[in-house]
């Protein structure tokens, strides 16, 4: 998936498409084409789409009959035509099979993402297209998770594609990454929904994981070829992380984040909407914990999420509930180490903190902390503070 820089032309330059090519364009060239008018948003498409038929018919018609639709300088623009380069630019990457466009008129156009009151009319997707068919649950929270919160969206994600949900989350860093890890683990696999042109990767430090996607998954896009990181697509993108998913679950949040804003439009959108509750000290708890006062479904494993959704897909999802992954009784520490480990708890502390519970040396408590890091017991995080991982 390499990544290429936005097609840029200065006004002069740019290409028309005059009504005889138009009638001679394909019709997936007139959804591109649709896609590309300066302007044009995706109620104006959808009102045009309703009034002419197909985007091929829009381009036919004249200037009077458009703007009794849309305003003069979208009717304007469209009779003027889209970027021509831009057109050839994004069937040059159609010519790669794993890549496709899917639209308003095609049969596997995500059914649950239809009917929210504003679907995207096109999308483009590189990957598994089979899997816009499948039942699916999405995943999201913070960038900045804990630990613990990456591992809880990891291991959901992991059972719920085991169980046949295939796993939907932004690639954002944090969560997002962790549950795509883990519904990529599954049987179900995982769909990215990202606020770029499919022809770029952002954050860049998530390229293994968007060609692992590419390969086992999916990544889909409503925007353009070469549309770069622009923060108000980000928020736009999140309608579709919810729209095309049965559920919709938050791991770690803080108030007034984006997740919460994926989990709201879910609620508008008739969508199950589970949290999983963390510690009342933790800033990462507050929006899972406001979600759940307002309704949302507090959730301690992916079976409770399964038992919620397996009503409204009735034999699509296995029946058989995820175990909990529980430490067998024979690994937990003991003597000065098990004291410690229950003075750690689950909530963030320092060594201080620990020394002054528990009664050791800063010593040995750093000593047991590093065991217990390298057993997989504790994660350690910024500022010489700790986490116990269940």
């Amino acid at each position: 998936m390499q990544a290429i820089q936005p097609v840029r032309m200065c006004p002069r330059e740019k290409a028309t498409i005059d009504k005889d090519k138009m009638k001679s364009m394909s019709d997936i060239e007139a959804w591109l084409a649709l896609g590309l008018i300066d302007g044009l948003g995706d109620d104006s498409t959808r009102r045009l789409l309703v009034a002419f038929g197909s985007p091929a018919k829009i381009f036919s018609a004249n200037i009077a009959s458009l703007e009794r639709v849309v305003k003069k300088k979208v009717a304007y623009n469209i009779v003027q035509g889209a970027d021509e380069k831009r057109i050839t630019a994004s069937l040059d990457w159609l010519e790669d099979s794993s890549n496709s466009v899917v639209t308003l008129a095609d049969s596997d156009y995500p059914s649950l993402l239809l009917n929210i009151p504003d679907p995207p009319p096109l999308l483009y997707l590189k990957g598994k297209r089979e899997l816009l068919k499948s039942s699916k649950l999405a995943i999201v929270g913070s960038r900045n998770a804990t630990p613990q919160g990456l591992a809880n969206a990891e291991a959901f994600a992991e059972a719920a594609s085991n169980a046949g949900l295939c796993i939907v989350s932004g690639m954002a860093s944090g969560i997002d990454a962790a549950a795509h890890r883990g519904g990529l683990q599954g049987g179900a696999a995982s769909i990215a929904v990202v606020g770029t042109g499919l022809d770029l990767v952002y954050p860049a430090s998530n390229r293994e994981l968007a060609h692992e996607l590419a390969q086992k998954g999916a990544l889909i896009s409503e925007f353009p070829l070469g549309t770069p990181a622009i923060a108000s697509n980000f928020p736009r993108r999140n309608r579709i992380i919810s729209g095309m998913s049965h559920g919709c679950l938050v791991v770690e949040a803080a108030l007034r984040s984006g997740s919460l804003i994926t989990a709201r439009q879910a609620l508008e959108q008739g969508r199950e909407v589970f949290a999983i509750p963390g510690s009342i000290h933790s800033p990462l708890s507050k929006g899972c914990h406001a979600l759940i006062k307002d309704g949302a479904k507090l959730v301690e494993s992916a079976g409770d999420i399964l038992d919620e959704l397996r009503d409204e897909m009735p034999g699509e999802l296995k029946s058989r509930r995820p175990a909990h992954s529980e430490r067998r009784e024979a690994d937990e520490p003991e003597g000065d180490e098990s004291v410690l480990l229950k003075y750690l708890g689950h909530d963030i502390t320092n060594i201080d903190s620990l020394c002054v519970r528990s009664g050791l040396t800063v010593e040995r408590v750093s000593a047991m902390l590093l065991a217990f890091e390298l057993n997989g017991l504790v994660a350690s995080l910024p500022g010489g503070r700790y986490q116990r991982l269940r």
